[in-house]
């Protein structure tokens, strides 16, 4: 596009989830339902591991973590969006804009760095059960949690300074917060720099996580499937179940984000992706766990008639 068609942009307009009236009300009552089951269940989940002296181990530890992430995660895309959808105005200032951005890169991805430490966790659960009181410390998992901070908070940093220096030949941004893709399709020339650090380093830092699950889960299902004992075998799948039920809810998105039809990118429909793992997803990891985490139900229960005691 030529250079002057290029204007100053001081502020962003967020089109949302919808810009026909009649489903205003609808898309906020929906996404202030599964805000607040999304705080509801990730505050019980902290209260739980930080309450109970059962739930000490390493594993409640980074579950604490992910259940801190998941809030963070909502919290940092749903308020603007529910301010949104009953306003007219739905102006974000640039700057704004770029530390949504930044805070949404940087959360999003240590979800998948901590779900990494957490497969981790489990294949030392189940490959080397003796070594694992010793290796698996919670000294241990902060440095892994310390290190992968540096890193998402590198990579969101860097995406946010590359996303201020692109110039915009428009405002209207088809999304319901400041994403990179929907800022990249109103730059006025094609953000090659931007496209080529997306495909090298945002592939590493993103897939990387993911690499590491499966090559953690390759070698448990080499363990389980030596297993000669059905109680055995049962304790190893309990072990690892939620786990794996939260990565194939994360990673499932991601994969229909890079896989569906390339038309679906070009009508901009990122948010029907995100609406998944930043909205629907942080909601359901805490039920995910209280459901199916045996550790978890008894630490409720023991709560529940703790409370019901004090009670009467």
């Amino acid at each position: 596009m030529a250079e002057a068609n290029w204007t100053s942009v001081s502020e962003f307009v967020l089109l949302g989830l919808s810009e026909r009236q009649d489903l205003q009300l609808l898309i906020f009552g929906g996404l202030l339902a599964t805000y607040v089951l999304n705080l509801a269940g990730n505050s019980m989940l902290l209260v739980l591991i930080w309450a109970d002296p059962q739930l000490a181990s390493p594993m409640y530890f980074l579950l604490s973590q992910l259940a801190m992430v998941d809030m963070g995660l909502a919290s940092i895309t749903l308020p603007q969006a529910l301010v949104n959808t009953l306003s007219q105005h739905r102006v974000i200032p640039f700057a704004s804009c770029l530390a949504q951005l930044f805070l949404y890169l940087a959360v999003d991805n240590m979800e998948g760095y901590l779900l990494a430490i957490m497969a981790y966790d489990r294949y030392m659960a189940v490959c080397d059960p003796l070594r694992y009181a010793a290796v698996v410390t919670r000294s241990l998992c902060l440095k892994m949690a310390a290190a992968s901070l540096a890193v998402v908070i590198s990579h969101g940093l860097l995406h946010a300074v590359m996303t201020a220096r692109l110039r915009y030949c428009g405002n209207s941004v088809q999304h319901f917060f400041c994403d990179v893709p929907p800022l990249l399709r109103l730059s006025c020339t094609r953000p090659f720099a931007s496209e080529l650090v997306i495909s090298t380093q945002g592939v590493l830092v993103v897939l990387g996580p993911f690499a590491f699950i499966l090559a953690s889960y390759a070698r448990i299902g080499v363990a389980v499937a030596r297993l000669r004992s059905a109680q055995a075998l049962r304790k190893a799948l309990s072990t690892c179940g939620s786990h794996l039920t939260v990565v194939l809810l994360m990673y499932g998105s991601v994969a229909w984000f890079y896989f569906r039809p390339a038309s679906s990118h070009a009508l901009g429909h990122d948010w029907e992706v995100a609406v998944f793992y930043t909205v629907v997803a942080p909601a359901l990891n805490p039920l995910i766990y209280s459901l199916r985490n045996k550790d978890v139900a008894a630490a409720l229960r023991r709560t529940g008639r703790k409370v019901l005691a004090r009670g009467t």
